[in-house]
């Protein structure tokens, strides 16, 4: 083992350093044991400087004790001590602990990137239910009988998944859909699961309070112009809700030489599509929001209520990664249908939409739940003001996007500058991306916008 080269590297999800055995040793156990495990060095500072730790003949065995004495379910760690530089150094190795969550003093943490997060109770009961395989959705849902269901829903179901040859289905199995609902653990104890009720109810019903999708057409922050409710089955939610966003954005017709035009919409719809999609299949539903559509001038924003899965980070979302499913029954049903393509694939389809319509690509954050902004253009005020423009800088770009190219006697004579200023201006302009330079020196040089046309 090369320690010494993983101490260089620093601190990271997989590995701690602590000058002393104490407490907060005990919460990294805990923390390591709910994540991917790990192991913690002791008698390495912070920064990474071997200190070196006293071990005498029952100090392994003392720390190995307080572990296991402090943690629920108990933690038996591996402990060895190393010689590094001269000095004694001890490593604690934790493995990830199959049954999740373990908790010290009835705290429960998890390890994220370098630190230790404590975890609320709704995280615990979602790394409980990961853990054990189970998902809340495909748990009977409380009050529910199977009158509440439309077993023509679950037959079209049959028909459709047979048809794209996700699921083995027996023509007689139409004649007895609740059989297949048992099988698919949409039935439980002779009552619908929640995933059974939210894909499956009849129309225009609500099977739980929470489980709509709340559309609007703003003009400004608090001016809205369109509202709209959708509830019934998740499968007409998304279709109603596409029907929203085709009615409250604007398409163009483009002349491509085909006997039909192409329809070019603010933002492509099979992007926005799978925006939707993915929140409905992977929002939280214990959490009592509902999904928000919101579209303005020159943007478009899905929300939907619960952060990203227990386990998969803002960062992971952008590389190869596993499917983290919170709902998996939905998410079985959505994938037996084609209505997902494929697990964890969702991210990469949106921005190669977007790639392929020469439009922005999507911006994805935690924001109070997840969201996904769709931008008409990106370079908005506050884009701009984000790059660190200045008030010329801004002035000059929205003159561009108005007139369609500026010189840098006009950029002198617009923003009342001398001309070292205004061609500082214009590369840094340039340089941050915004402007495009065309031609080289003299009266023949002019600026457009990135990713714009050349005037001719």
């Amino acid at each position: 083992m090369k320690l010494l080269e993983l101490i260089k590297d620093g601190e990271s999800e997989t590995l701690e350093f602590k000058e002393k055995f104490d407490e907060r040793t005990v919460e990294s156990a805990v923390a390591f044991a709910n994540t991917k495990g790990g192991m913690i060095l002791i008698g390495v500072s912070d920064k990474g400087a071997v200190l070196g730790v006293d071990v005498g003949k029952e100090t392994l065995a003392k720390w190995g004790n307080l572990i296991t004495g402090k943690t629920e379910p108990k933690l038996i760690p591996e402990i060895e001590v190393f010689e590094i530089e001269g000095k004694q150094v001890a490593a604690v190795k934790i493995i990830e602990y199959p049954i999740k969550p373990v908790s010290i003093r009835g705290r429960c943490f998890r390890r994220v990137n370098n630190s230790n997060r404590s975890l609320n109770a709704q995280e615990i009961a979602e790394m409980h239910l990961q853990s054990t395989g189970m998902s809340w959705d495909r748990f009977p849902a409380a009050g529910e009988t199977l009158e509440s269901l439309d077993l023509e829903k679950v037959r079209n179901y049959i028909r459709k998944a047979r048809a794209v040859g996700r699921k083995g289905f027996r023509e007689e199995e139409e004649r007895n859909p609740v059989q297949v609902l048992e099988k698919m653990k949409l039935v439980m104890e002779g009552k619908p699961t929640w995933a059974g009720g939210l894909l499956f109810c009849k129309d225009e019903r609500r099977f739980l309070s929470q489980a709509v999708i709340h559309c609007g057409r703003f003009k400004n922050q608090t001016l809205v112009i369109d509202d709209r409710l959708i509830e019934g089955p998740l499968f007409e939610q998304i279709e109603e809700a596409m029907d929203f966003v085709r009615k409250n954005t604007n398409v163009k017709f483009v002349m491509t030489g085909k006997p039909e035009r192409e329809e070019v919409w603010d933002y492509p719809l099979e992007a926005v599509r799978e925006a939707v999609i993915n929140a409905v299949c992977h929002r939280d539903y214990t959490i009592m929001s509902h999904i928000e559509i919101r579209i303005y001038d020159d943007e478009l924003i899905v929300w939907s209520p619960g952060g990203l899965p227990l386990g998969l980070t803002m960062e992971e979302l952008f590389k190869p990664h596993a499917s983290k499913l919170r709902n998996k029954g939905i998410a079985e049903v959505f994938f037996d249908t084609k209505i997902i393509e494929q697990w964890g694939s969702g991210i990469e389809k949106m921005r190669t939409y977007c790639k392929e319509a020469d439009v922005p690509e999507p911006f994805f954050e935690e924001y109070q739940g997840f969201r996904v902004i769709f931008r008409k253009e990106i370079f908005n005020e506050e884009y701009l003001r984000g790059l660190g423009l200045n008030d010329r800088q801004i002035e000059a770009f929205f003159y561009v996007k108005e007139k369609g190219q500026i010189t840098n006697k006009e950029y002198q004579e617009l923003c009342n500058v001398k001309d070292r200023l205004a061609t500082k201006e214009l590369k840094d302009l340039v340089n941050k991306d915004v402007f495009k330079k065309i031609g080289t020196t003299g009266k023949g040089t002019y600026y457009i916008i990135r990713g714009t046309k050349i005037p001719h």
